[in-house]
């Protein structure tokens, strides 16, 4: 009961209940709008219905082959990763064009979703990545997805596939150094503690660290391309460099620095899976083409604040935009909400706010969208 109280009084309960507050309130006023005027229970079943399927499609499709690879990945890091290693490519003393260009690069070799990514980016920030490179890092992951651009380039054009891969690589960056430069004063202090601190040598070789750690990432990516024969082929090489190189306090200090990490983001993930699935019955696309039509600033506003919200597994972001540019949808918003969409999602922001603080995920969230934004005015304009 003790252990009840608790959680009941908890930030964590608190945050979601006003979450499922807001939603059903949501629901009540605008739901008689777009749902035909159904009486206010049918509206609520409705709503709860829709948040439920997509969050067991979520978990069933891809919680299971994404998510839980990548808490793998983020308890490894925490464990298996010194902090020296971290330091030298993404710490607050590496020059900018290092960490940047690793940070920016990185989601070109990760087929993953602004969720997939967030257990292997709190690994690393929490191993005390410097904050532009941790950002950059986070939004490149999803966004900057090899196959992700291609599909775009061949269902949608390839102006907006090139659009698409150049304005995803520079957004990384720019905020990146965007956020560096807001949270400099506590970079500097991140700076100094690193000057001063004493980081041990690393115990094993690091060809070991690296096979382990290319072994996992490969695990993830064809457990996410549903290629499972390959995924336990790669388990048992997994065992075999587990058995051979480290010992059983290794292996359970990596279960324990994995479990951290669920318990961390799993039940804002979830919740914001739901509500995000509710929030569609809210927004069917009639009514989002309806306001995202032509590349006016409040069209390419909406793409970007909606795609922002919405939750897109890895590729079927380009199949949704292509229907919605059938239906009306302009070239700029399609652009905006390519380059919103993916990075960002409710359950995503969730745990970066958790996970960064109030402050900074808000910074960083209305970073993409007006960057967002931006980008799509100027491609409908110059380039659609």
């Amino acid at each position: 009961m003790k252990k009840l109280a608790a959680w009941l009084n908890s930030e964590t309960f608190q945050g979601m209940a006003l979450m499922f507050g807001v939603l059903i309130l949501a629901g009540l006023l605008w739901g008689p709008r777009v749902l035909g005027g159904k009486a206010p229970l049918s509206i609520v079943l409705t709503l709860m219905k829709s948040g439920w399927a997509s969050l067991m499609d979520y978990v069933v499709a891809h919680a299971i082959p994404c998510l839980v690879p990548a808490f793998f990945i983020a308890g490894a890091i925490g464990v298996f990763v010194s902090q020296a290693s971290v330091m030298r490519y993404f710490g607050a003393h590496v020059k900018p064009w290092l960490s940047y260009s690793v940070a920016s690069v990185s989601g070109a070799v990760l087929a993953v979703c602004s969720c997939t990514v967030l257990p292997i980016f709190t690994g690393i920030y929490k191993r005390g990545a410097g904050l532009g490179p941790a950002v950059a890092f986070l939004y490149s992951g999803p966004a900057i997805n090899v196959l992700a651009v291609i599909y775009s380039a061949r269902l949608l054009g390839i102006k907006i596939g090139v659009a698409r891969a150049v304005g995803a690589v520079l957004f990384s960056v720019v905020i990146g150094l965007v956020m560096a430069f807001i949270f400099r004063d506590e970079e500097r202090e991140k700076v100094k503690a690193a000057a001063h601190l004493s980081l041990p040598q690393e115990e094993r070789k690091g060809w070991i660290t690296l096979v382990f750690f290319l072994v996992l990432f490969f695990i993830l990516i064809t457990m996410a391309s549903h290629r499972y024969l390959m995924a336990a082929g790669l388990l048992v090489i997994l065992a075999a460099i587990l058995k051979g190189f480290h010992t059983k306090d290794d292996v359970k200090e990596w279960m324990v620095s994995t479990w951290y990490f669920v318990k961390l983001i799993t039940p804002w993930l979830l919740v914001g899976v739901f509500v995000a699935g509710a929030i569609k019955v809210l927004l069917p696309p009639e009514v989002v083409t309806r306001w995202v039509g032509g590349n006016s600033l409040m069209a390419n506003f909406l793409a970007s604040f909606i795609g922002a919200l919405m939750y897109f597994a890895t590729l079927t972001e380009v199949p949704i935009i292509k229907a919605l540019t059938q239906l009306g949808m302009g070239q700029g918003p399609a652009l905006a909400l390519l380059l919103a969409g993916p990075a960002l999602s409710l359950p995503n922001m969730l745990v970066i706010r958790k996970v960064m603080g109030t402050k900074k995920a808000l910074i960083y969230i209305s970073l993409v969208v007006v960057m967002a934004t931006i980008s799509g005015m100027v491609f409908g304009k110059y380039f659609a």
